[in-house]
Order: C-alpha cells, then structure tokens, then sequence
C-alpha cells in the first residue's frame, strides 16, 4: 500500500552525477516521450509524481510501477535495447572509479589461489598467471581512467567530491593492496635482500598515503555533504579499508621481512587494521539502523551488501597472519614485561573465530537479500560479490590451519571454488556489459547519485 511516511529508498532519485552526464546524448535524436506523463491529476491537487516517488518504499511492486519511468534520462530510456550507441569518448566520460574493483578482486583470487590448503601440481602456476593478468588490468584501468582525466578535463574533481562515485576512490588503493600482497607472494624470492626492503618501504608508503586517505575523505564527506539515514549505503566503508588492509598486508609480508623490519610493521598492522575495524563497527550501527527503518536496499543495490563481509574477515585473516609472522627470535621479556609468542598465537586464533562469525553472519544476510531480489541490470557493485568473500574465505582457510581441522579446511576448498565460479559469472557479465553498453553509458554508471 502508498505509504507517505515509509523512507525513500536507495534508488528513488535520478539526480545526475554532474551537469553535464547527459551531455554526450545532446546532439542524437531523442526518443518519443510524453512531456505530461509525469504529473497526475487528483481531483482537488496536482501531484508531482517525482515527490510522489520520493516517500514511497522500495518494494518489488512499486520498483516495477515506476520502472518505466525513472529509465528515461534526457528524453533517453538507458535500459532500451534500441537507445542510441555512444563512440569512446563520450563512453570515457562515464569511465568511474569503480572499476578498481575489478584488478582488486583479480588479485584476491590470486591470494587466494596461493593460500589453497589442498595443493595440486600446477595451481601456483595458475595463481601466478592469474596474478600477471591482474597487473595488465590494473595497467590497463589505470590508463583509461588518466585518459579520461585528459580528455574531459573537471572530471577528476568532480569525481573525487561527488556523493556516489567518490565513495569508490578507495578502491584504486585496495587494488594497490592485493598487488603489494600478491608481488610479496609470487615474485619476490625470499634471498634477494634488496626486494625485499622494496616491500617494507612499499607499505610504509601505503600506510601513510591510506591514512591521509581515510582521514581526508571523511573530513571532506562531513563537510561538503548531508546524508539521511535511509540513504546510508555499504560504500560509507570503503574510504576505511584501505588503512585496515594495512593490517592484512603486514600478516603476509612479516614473515619474509627481517627481525629489524618485522616488528615494527606487525605494530604498525595492528593498529591500522584496529583502526580500520573500529570504523567500521561504527557504519555498521548505521547500516543496521537503515535496514531496520527503511528496509533491504532495491535489488539493483544489494550486491553491495557483501561489502559488510568485508572488515571482520580480513582483521581475522590479519590477526592471526601478524601473530604467525612475529620473529621466533624475539625476546620474551621485552622491557620487563613478559612477551609469549604461543599465547599471542592464541589469543589471535580465538579473536579470529569471533570475528569470523560476525562475518558470517553478514554473508548469510547478503545472501538471503540477493537471492530474494536480484538485480536485474549489471553494476560494477557486484564485484561486492567476489572480493569481500575472498577475505571471509582466506580467514576461514588460516582458522582451519590454526585448527588443524581437516573438516574446516575442506570448507575453506568448497568455498573457493564457488567464489572462482561467482568470479567467472561477474566477469562474463561484465564483458557482457561493457560491449552492450550497458555501462559506461549516461545513467548507468557510479556518476549517477541514485540514492
């Protein structure tokens, strides 16, 4: 039933991204519209079906009602089979950040590959494979988002500061992350000294930059923009994860790092992932509280909610990774105060299963509201799909090691093999997208607030 009260959903405003999203469809001809559709006449008043819109739920009924049209932009139905093509150019100007997700979830499957607890002749090779290909995609990405920089000059700024497509800004450094992770597995030998310093100067340098990163988004977030409770969306935490996966870029890299250099990034790791973690207990509250107001997001938007899978997963992975890399020559009474490397180990193992179940929980959540709503149209939001399950099975993975627990691990292999399979699946569609046009079009893209 029309309820005026119910919140508005994720997806009840076409705002465009910036004045001129649209620009590039100007000069084609526009399909037949009727200019008077959008007002309805009531006896005694004239409603305006855009308010109308804005105080209604998003429910599967009413999405269908509306559908139709909320899908025009400048006179153009952007879901069409028939609406106009678009050349290079005019298709870079939707080129968004977003795309990062993509090498960042290449590079987790990487990761991931090599963390495999049942090994088989030739799977590493299939992971370093799998790890060149994501360096040409983030080389690839990296210079198709600096041509568009060039091309249509305003873009950076004005993508950096807006409300959807700079929550995506992060994802450049999470792919910087996984590469740093994954060159530390794949490509660094373990006797050549000057490589691996390279790395320990590399995640300093990621530690300070993601600070200044997770600092400087919120600030500027706080400042320039005003979101409603009802509109609050998964992405609220990605300007955090970047610093947190400091903490899982130290659990891989401390182990090869000499004593000297390993302590003090197993400390740095630690708080960075506490930081990171502590945040996002924070946009948790926020994200329970829209769900229990305004209800699940419209399905177009609920493949992010695996981003909640996210934070207690990779601080799982990360606490238990930084108390295996601590230098087994450390000294045990450290300043007088006692320093057991085995209970540390421990009491990792144990904070991991407990963050492993909150994990768990928002997997299943993701789930349950996917299955029941999916999303019709392809998003670059569906790599959500792929590269939080990575850490939520890597730390299920470390969990069963720790255990020893063949049954865990077991597990740990079944649930990799389907998070390869939603890989290939979010890839085809991609593909699939990208050649239609059914991105990088106006409308279609993260440079359109639809919040």
């Amino acid at each position: 039933m029309y309820n005026p009260s119910r919140p508005k959903s994720w997806d009840d405003s076409n705002r465009s991204s910036r004045r001129n999203t649209l620009s590039s469809l100007t000069d084609l001809p526009k399909l037949n519209t009727n200019p008077d559709k959008n007002m309805h006449h009531h006896p005694g008043m004239m409603v305006d079906d855009h308010d109308a819109h804005m105080s209604r739920a998003s429910t599967p009924a009413l999405e269908a009602q509306d559908e139709k049209g909320k899908n025009l932009h400048g006179g153009v139905d952007i879901y069409d089979p028939n609406r106009p093509k678009l050349g290079f150019k005019q298709r870079l100007h939707h080129f968004t950040w977003a795309w990062y997700t993509l090498p960042m979830s290449t590079g987790g499957l990487a990761l991931l590959i090599f963390a495999q607890p049942h090994q088989f002749p030739g799977l590493k090779s299939i992971g370093l494979v799998v790890y060149i290909i994501n360096i040409l995609i983030f080389v690839t990405i990296s210079s198709m988002m600096v041509a568009r920089f060039f091309i249509h000059s305003g873009d950076m700024s004005q993508s950096i500061k807006h409300p959807r497509e700079g929550f995506f800004l992060p994802t450049f450094f999470l792919a910087v992350a996984t590469l740093i992770t994954s060159t530390d597995r794949y490509a660094i030998p373990r006797n050549d000294v000057g490589l691996v310093w390279a790395v320990s100067g590399a995640f300093w340098v990621y530690v300070i930059v993601t600070l200044v990163l997770a600092i400087g988004q919120y600030s500027y977030v706080f400042a320039a923009h005003s979101f409603g409770l009802n509109t609050m969306m998964p992405t609220w935490i990605l300007p955090i994860f970047p610093i947190m996966l400091s903490g899982t870029i130290a659990s891989v890299i401390a182990e090869t790092q000499p004593q000297a250099a390993a302590v003090p990034i197993i400390v740095a790791g630690l708080s960075c992932q506490g930081l990171g973690f502590a945040v996002a207990v924070l946009m948790y509250a926020h994200m329970v509280g829209r769900l229990m107001q305004a209800g699940l997001p419209n399905r177009e938007h609920r493949p992010g909610l695996f981003m909640c899978v996210g934070p207690p997963a990779f601080t799982a992975l990360a606490l238990i990774g930084m108390a295996k890399g601590l230098p087994k020559g450390i000294d045990t009474n450290m300043d007088g105060r006692f320093f057991d490397v085995g209970m540390i180990r421990t009491m990792a193992m144990i904070s991991a299963i407990f963050l492993w179940s909150l994990s768990l929980w928002w997997f299943g959540i993701a789930v349950v509201a996917v299955v029941q709503s999916p999303p019709k149209y392809f998003h670059l939001g569906w790599w959500a799909m792929v590269f939080p399950n990575t850490g939520f099975i890597l730390a299920t993975i470390s969990i069963g090691k720790e255990l020893g627990n063949e049954g865990v691990l077991w597990f740990g292999t079944g649930l990799s093999i389907c998070l390869v399979t939603m890989y290939f699946f979010v890839l085809f569609n991609n593909i699939k997208a990208f050649i239609k046009q059914d991105i990088l079009y106006p409308g279609r893209d993260e440079d359109v607030e639809d919040h």
